[in-house]
Protein backbone atom coordinates (compact mmCIF):
# COMPACT_ATOMS: atom_id res chain seq x y z
CA UNK A 1 0.00 0.00 0.00
CA UNK A 2 1.29 3.32 -0.66
CA UNK A 3 0.00 7.03 -0.16
CA UNK A 4 -0.52 9.65 -3.11
CA UNK A 5 3.18 10.45 -2.61
CA UNK A 6 4.45 6.96 -3.44
CA UNK A 7 5.18 6.40 0.28
CA UNK A 8 5.37 2.85 1.19
CA UNK A 9 3.15 2.56 4.20
CA UNK A 10 3.95 -0.72 5.65
CA UNK A 11 6.99 0.50 7.24
CA UNK A 12 7.22 2.67 10.36
CA UNK A 13 9.69 5.01 8.48
CA UNK A 14 6.97 5.27 5.71
CA UNK A 15 4.20 6.10 7.08
CA UNK A 16 6.25 9.02 8.92
CA UNK A 17 7.59 10.07 5.37
CA UNK A 18 3.91 10.31 4.33
CA UNK A 19 2.76 12.48 7.43
CA UNK A 20 5.74 15.03 6.66
CA UNK A 21 5.03 15.17 3.35
CA UNK A 22 1.20 15.97 4.24
CA UNK A 23 2.10 17.97 7.18
CA UNK A 24 4.80 20.41 5.63
CA UNK A 25 1.84 21.09 2.86
CA UNK A 26 -0.73 22.86 5.80
CA UNK A 27 0.17 26.73 5.16
CA UNK A 28 0.22 29.51 7.28
CA UNK A 29 -2.83 30.80 8.76
CA UNK A 30 -4.54 27.13 8.63
CA UNK A 31 -5.05 24.36 11.16
CA UNK A 32 -5.80 20.41 10.50
CA UNK A 33 -6.48 18.13 13.23
CA UNK A 34 -4.90 14.85 14.07
CA UNK A 35 -7.52 12.83 12.37
CA UNK A 36 -7.46 14.89 9.56
CA UNK A 37 -4.37 14.89 9.19
CA UNK A 38 -3.47 11.23 9.55
CA UNK A 39 -6.56 10.72 6.79
CA UNK A 40 -4.91 12.76 4.14
CA UNK A 41 -1.89 11.03 4.64
CA UNK A 42 -3.39 7.97 4.01
CA UNK A 43 -3.20 6.30 7.65
CA UNK A 44 -6.36 5.48 8.10
CA UNK A 45 -7.80 6.21 11.62
CA UNK A 46 -4.33 6.78 12.93
CA UNK A 47 -5.27 10.62 15.20
CA UNK A 48 -2.89 9.04 18.36
CA UNK A 49 -0.11 7.49 16.22
CA UNK A 50 0.19 11.11 14.41
CA UNK A 51 0.16 12.73 18.08
CA UNK A 52 2.90 11.03 19.03
CA UNK A 53 5.11 10.78 16.35
CA UNK A 54 4.49 14.93 16.04
CA UNK A 55 5.75 14.61 19.56
CA UNK A 56 9.01 12.70 18.67
CA UNK A 57 10.05 15.12 16.20
CA UNK A 58 13.68 16.16 16.65
CA UNK A 59 14.29 20.04 18.30
CA UNK A 60 14.44 22.42 15.83
CA UNK A 61 12.17 21.18 13.22
CA UNK A 62 11.18 22.85 10.09
CA UNK A 63 7.61 21.35 10.06
CA UNK A 64 4.63 23.09 10.93
CA UNK A 65 3.67 20.69 14.12
CA UNK A 66 1.92 24.02 15.82
CA UNK A 67 -0.69 23.48 12.85
CA UNK A 68 -2.03 20.53 14.36
CA UNK A 69 -5.04 20.85 16.49
CA UNK A 70 -6.90 18.40 18.73
CA UNK A 71 -10.73 17.67 17.11
CA UNK A 72 -12.88 20.60 17.00
CA UNK A 73 -9.66 22.56 16.78
CA UNK A 74 -9.12 22.02 20.43
CA UNK A 75 -5.35 22.74 21.49
CA UNK A 76 -4.18 19.86 23.03
CA UNK A 77 -0.74 21.24 24.73
CA UNK A 78 -1.62 22.95 27.78
CA UNK A 79 -1.11 26.55 27.97
CA UNK A 80 1.83 27.68 30.24
CA UNK A 81 4.43 24.66 29.27
CA UNK A 82 7.11 25.60 26.40
CA UNK A 83 5.52 23.57 23.23
CA UNK A 84 2.00 24.71 24.40
CA UNK A 85 3.38 28.62 24.64
CA UNK A 86 5.17 28.12 21.65
CA UNK A 87 2.28 26.78 19.78
CA UNK A 88 0.02 29.00 20.50
CA UNK A 89 2.41 31.99 19.82
CA UNK A 90 3.10 30.66 16.96
CA UNK A 91 -0.71 29.89 15.27
CA UNK A 92 -0.97 33.76 16.76
CA UNK A 93 1.67 35.07 14.97
CA UNK A 94 0.17 33.69 11.17
CA UNK A 95 -2.74 35.57 12.05
CA UNK A 96 -4.99 32.30 13.71
CA UNK A 97 -7.24 33.17 16.83
CA UNK A 98 -7.39 30.90 19.50
CA UNK A 99 -9.79 31.67 22.05
CA UNK A 100 -10.99 29.21 24.96
CA UNK A 101 -7.64 26.65 23.80
CA UNK A 102 -9.55 26.53 20.42
CA UNK A 103 -9.38 27.43 17.00
CA UNK A 104 -12.60 28.32 14.74
CA UNK A 105 -12.09 25.39 12.45
CA UNK A 106 -14.23 26.86 9.78
CA UNK A 107 -12.46 29.62 9.29
CA UNK A 108 -8.78 28.59 9.75
CA UNK A 109 -8.97 24.69 8.91
CA UNK A 110 -7.19 23.67 5.85
CA UNK A 111 -9.14 21.87 3.23
CA UNK A 112 -6.62 21.12 0.58
CA UNK A 113 -9.27 19.07 -1.47
CA UNK A 114 -11.70 22.29 -2.14
CA UNK A 115 -7.86 23.72 -4.13
CA UNK A 116 -7.05 20.83 -6.35
CA UNK A 117 -8.82 20.12 -9.86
Amino acid sequence: MSDAMGHTLETAEGRRMALYSVLGQVPAGQVVSYGQLAELAGLGKAARWVGRTLSQLPQGTRLPWHRVLGAGGRLSLPSGTPSGDEQRARLRAEGVQVANNRVDMTRHGWRPMEHSG
